[in-house]
């Protein structure tokens, strides 16, 4: 067993490390200052400048395969790529990539969706949640009626990312209700790309963080044949398999806020002193951090054997689960202890840790809640799918 990480991987982690303190940290108070007045959190063009920068420094399409002009480093490096930039709140993901169903489109689809979204020419969103159908993903009542050579589509989308911004959508939608019906939602599903100026409209949801997640409106939207992305009535795989990506990867997030949490209220408790003494002394401050610093750990290797188990091939949905599920929670027990540590200046908004803390929240909710994820990891127990030293 190998446990730590290898020289390439700690070199790709301390050239991202300084990356995020040299470019991404400096934007912080601008960040916090346009949030409250509520301003795009960084100024248009911005988020292209520091993706060019980064593309300079070596570190375009991280996951895309090489023959997209990627760099296709793995999972696994993926993790400490994201534990590194999630050290800031600063709204930043790199460029060259794509959501990784846009791979099943044919040639076409490749040509008109995928290059220019790696090429960051255009910018996609999926949408399967709606206001009745946000854990049970197999609820969804958006319909898709066949007319003549194009698809006709129906129903409301809700709290998708980046649907403000997207140029192009890839929604599901019931393409024929009586599979979907008696396969209890499994089939009779179809992915759909669809482009804004198709007609579907998107209105930002105001929630208690900072970002801005849209609800999507379908109202007689016309798709073509062509823009079917994978197979007709096979779409809630595809659904599937972009959820599971996505749930390690907060998990990801989770540790690299928290770590960087951690060393806030490591300095802070340093230097603040009560009654004589720098709390970092008082026994109730060093539980915390010692309770944070455990958890931490415990919570990235859950989220790297994740990873590692992707790159091998290997089914990693279980896993997945349960970096989530940890890692999600063990983020707001950081971020809430780290506030404790502070007092009264953790909470004033002159300190970032109550943004962090209002964020932190939604990793319980979004790409599955606390409850689903205790749910797939007790069925896949209970039913033999999963064995408990499966992954020693």
């Amino acid at each position: 067993m190998h446990l730590r990480l290898t020289d390439e991987q700690k070199m790709v982690q301390q050239t991202i490390r300084k990356f995020v303190e040299k470019e991404l940290m400096p934007l912080e108070n601008d960040v916090l200052r346009n949030e409250r007045e509520g301003k795009p959190s960084l100024p248009p063009g911005k988020l292209k400048e520091l993706q060019l920068k980064a593309k300079e420094a070596g570190f375009w399409g991280i996951n895309t395969p090489e023959e997209y002009g990627g760099a296709n480093l793995g999972q696994m490096m993926m993790a400490i790529v994201l534990m590194e930039v999630a050290k800031t709140f600063v709204p930043f993901s790199f460029g060259g990539s794509a959501d990784n169903i846009l791979y099943y489109g044919n040639e076409e689809q490749k040509k008109k969706y995928l290059i220019p979204t790696i090429n960051g020419e255009k910018k996609s969103c999926f949408a399967m949640t709606e206001p009745g159908a946000g854990s049970d993903t197999r609820n969804i009542k958006m319909i898709a009626v066949k007319d003549g050579n194009e698809w006709v589509l129906n129903g409301e989308k809700t709290f998708i990312t980046g649907g403000n911004e997207a140029d192009f959508v890839m929604a599901m939608a019931i393409t024929d209700k009586e599979l979907h019906q008696k396969s209890r939602g499994r089939e009779g599903v179809t992915c759909f790309i669809v482009d804004r100026d198709m007609g579907w409209k998107s209105e930002f949801i105001h929630t208690m963080g900072e970002w801005g997640p849209a609800g999507l409106v379908f109202d007689d939207v016309r798709v073509p044949e062509e823009n079917i992305l994978g197979e007709l009535h096979k779409g809630y795989n595809l659904g599937l398999e972009w959820i599971g990506f996505a749930r390690w990867v907060v998990g990801a997030r989770a540790v690299g806020t928290a770590e960087r949490l951690l060393q806030m209220a490591i300095d802070y408790s340093k230097e603040r002193v009560t009654f004589g003494k720098p709390i970092a002394e008082r026994q109730a401050i060093q539980w915390m951090i010692a309770d944070s610093a455990v958890e931490i750990e415990a919570a990235k290797w859950l989220v790297l054997n994740a990873a590692w188990t992707l790159d091998n091939g290997e089914d990693n949905r279980h896993l997945a689960s349960m970096a989530k599920l940890y890692g999600a929670n063990m983020g707001n027990r950081v971020v809430d202890r780290v506030m404790q540590i502070h007092g009264g200046m953790g909470y004033t908004k002159e300190l970032p840790i109550e943004r962090w803390y209002r964020e932190a929240r939604l990793w319980r909710i979004y790409d599955g809640t606390d409850e689903i994820q205790r749910m797939i990891i007790s069925r896949n127990l209970l039913k033999g799918h999963v064995k408990i030293d499966q992954y020693v």
